[in-house]
């Protein structure tokens, strides 16, 4: 396929996602299976495109005077893709599989471009939704355009190397054809920096290491609140929401295969791809609890570590799903708060005297981050907050980078710290 065609094949796939409201991962699937004379590098750009448009929906949108999918094409293609609407228009005009020409409309708008959004409100230029502007502000204070543009970008892809079954050398080497690169904060991570315009993801699941359980697809920013969690030699933790278990994992090497992780999640089917993972990576010391009634019941007030890595509303992943950015609601996020404040309550009863409550979201919203931590020390006046600062200083032993908030956590941002939005607070239970 040529750039016209698949410029029409976004645009078919955004308007499936508008008109039936379908996940954009599931849309994109559909369009493949139908149209199976696509190869890998038309399914890979024509993914690039609906996820850029959909990164800078609202910014796109206002220049182009319209958010509806051929817009945000056009304006990708132009804006981000450096193409020019000559030409375009002359490529246009010997495919038949191309979008319509461009109208003189659309190209004046496109030339006015950035000209035009010195107009536009906070949020359009944000590229955030304009009803969490207060909340981001707060969080962010008069930095929260910036911090909030520069998750427009593309997500590199990050891993973590395995420890107990190799190093960094050996998994750089393995996978030299993708020229991985160190990551500049976690100890034991790898980057592949986000190519450009039809640029595609390397598959690294393939390859020979990754069978062998040598590293784990990890976002920087989760490698980093994992070690931050402080799970020491011989300690007892408890992975409250392990999900698929990639913390798990991160704190067992970090364990050095010793002492006693649990891995519990409410949520069999979350829970599921764990097992295989642990047999993977090689990892001895996670008992995994299935959910049931009093399945933790004989850990109370005996874990060193309860880490509860909260469902959130997902906002620091804005980056790597941006069609869940538009599908924010004030009732979803309050529904996330609630399961959010029940979760830290239930979890004071594991953690021992002297041991170490660990809050993580994924998300940069201080509804669920620091207004949580405040409201959960009233409640619970027997926790203090651990200094981040001290705990950032042992685990990753490089200047504190992250932002601060009021209550004493870590808030990691692209802008930041290169990585996908995170929180992160550990409060200490009195002894």
């Amino acid at each position: 396929m040529r750039l016209p065609g698949r410029l029409s094949a976004a645009i078919e796939v955004l308007t499936e996602v508008d008109t039936r409201h379908r996940p954009v991962s599931e849309a994109l699937k559909t369009w493949g299976i139908g149209n199976r004379f696509a190869g890998a590098s038309d399914r890979a750009a024509i993914g690039n495109l609906v996820y850029d448009a959909l990164r800078r929906r609202a910014s796109h949108g206002h220049v182009m005077g319209s958010d509806d999918p051929r817009a945000l094409v056009l304006a990708v293609a132009i804006r981000d893709w450096g193409e020019e609407p000559e030409m375009l228009n002359a490529a246009f005009a010997e495919d038949r599989h191309a979008p319509e020409p461009l109208t003189k409309d659309e190209i004046a708008r496109l030339e006015r471009g950035d000209d035009s959004l010195a107009s536009a409100g906070n949020a359009t230029r944000a590229d955030a939704p304009e009803w969490l502007e207060s909340a981001l502000e707060r969080a962010f204070s008069n930095e929260w355009v910036t911090q909030l543009r520069a998750m427009t970008g593309r997500p590199s892809l990050d891993l973590r190397v395995n420890m107990l079954k190799s190093g960094r050398e050996r998994v750089m080497k393995s996978l030299k054809r993708f020229e991985p690169m160190e990551t500049a904060i976690a100890p034991h991570g790898l980057r592949m920096p986000a190519g450009s315009r039809d640029a595609r993801t390397p598959n690294v699941t393939s390859d020979e290491g990754y069978l062998k359980g040598w590293f784990e697809v990890q976002d920087e920013g989760s490698q980093i609140v994992s070690a931050l969690v402080d799970a020491t030699v011989g300690g007892q933790v408890l992975d409250l929401c392990a999900g698929a278990g990639g913390k798990t994992l991160a704190m067992a090497a970090a364990m050095g295969n010793t002492g006693q992780i649990f891995a519990y999640d409410t949520d069999r089917t979350r829970l599921a791809p764990i097992y295989d993972r642990l047999k993977r990576n090689g990892v001895r010391n996670v008992q995994v609890r299935a959910p049931g009634e009093g399945a933790l019941d004989d850990l109370a007030g005996r874990m060193d570590r309860v880490l509860i890595d909260a469902p959130c509303t997902g906002t620091g992943t804005w980056r790597r799903r941006p069609d869940t950015k538009w599908k924010l609601t004030p009732e979803l996020l309050a529904q996330r708060t609630a399961e959010q404040a029940a979760l830290l309550d239930e979890a004071v009863r594991l953690v021992k005297p002297g041991g170490t409550l660990v809050y993580i979201t994924c998300s940069i919203l201080p509804q669920e981050n620091g207004d949580q931590i405040a409201a959960f020390r009233i409640r619970h006046p027997e926790f203090a907050v651990r200094d981040a600062a001290t705990l950032w200083g042992a685990q990753l032993s490089l200047p504190l980078a992250a932002v601060t908030d009021a209550e004493g956590g870590l808030i990691l941002t692209p802008l930041t710290t290169g990585t996908d939005g995170f929180y992160f607070c550990a409060l200490q239970r009195k002894s």
